[in-house]
């Protein structure tokens, strides 16, 4: 079973940025595409970037030109970088598969990342 650890997520003031990371335990070539997925507290959990096996991306239009998702192939690793950044940010922040539902596995703890004055 693969596994996702994500890390970065903090306390950070309106406009302000953060680079969220996530290790995967397994080749992230072995998927379609790799995706940042955000839950907001009462809210259902929404996929906000996405970055195709071939490079293709798609981002949620709130995040547009503000977050860019990219990949070190090496390291099995997927980043998430965050610039004016927005209290409607705040959310607990997972990382998964993306592109192919039937790829998506468990879900790990997630980064929190809390925009707020």
């Amino acid at each position: 079973q693969v596994q996702f650890v994500e890390s970065g997520g903090a306390l950070v003031q309106p406009g302000g940025s953060l680079r969220l990371s996530c290790v995967v335990s397994g080749n992230i070539f072995s998927f379609s595409g790799m995706g940042w997925y955000r839950q907001a507290p009462g809210k259902q959990r929404e996929l906000v970037a996405a970055l195709a096996r071939g490079g293709i991306t798609f981002y949620e239009d709130s995040v547009k030109g503000r977050f860019t998702i990219s990949r070190n192939n090496a390291k099995n690793t997927v980043f998430l970088q965050m610039k004016s950044l927005r209290p409607s940010d705040t959310a607990n922040y997972y990382c998964n598969a993306a592109y192919n539902p039937s790829e998506i596995s468990s879900w790990g703890q997630g980064t929190q990342v809390t925009v707020s004055t």
